[in-house]
């Protein structure tokens, strides 16, 4: 079963980017969800996460259920360094109006996508 709701995300976009929340939790919350695939894909119990990257197994299941409230963005980079993924900050020079953007962006190696 399939609900219109009237809206649509645009491509390239994430629902994140629409809850009207911080860019702050929006990014933290893409960092948690690619935290939780990688265990997923890397068939890791929470236990087993917790002694790659030090972070107790109940904080690893609350990353995993999106319970982000006290858990710093640099926190949950460490995790993904400590999983095996590169962590990359790009600042991006020119934008002199306004205020700047902050977005995680996915990048595929093995497929050379985002």
């Amino acid at each position: 079963m399939t609900i219109d709701l009237g809206y649509t995300i645009p491509a390239g976009k994430s629902v994140l980017d629409h809850l009207g929340r911080s860019p702050s939790f929006a990014a933290k919350a893409k960092l948690a969800v690619i935290i939780a695939k990688t265990i997923q894909e890397l068939g890791l119990s929470q236990r087993q996460v917790q002694q790659r990257t030090g972070i107790p197994q109940a904080r690893i299941s609350e990353i995993c259920r999106g319970k982000l409230k006290d858990i710093s963005r640099e926190r949950l980079e460490n995790c993904l360094q400590q999983l095996g993924h590169d962590v990359v900050i790009t600042v991006t020079i020119g934008r002199l109006d306004g205020v700047g953007e902050l977005r995680v962006e996915q990048f595929d190696r093995a497929l050379g996508t985002a």
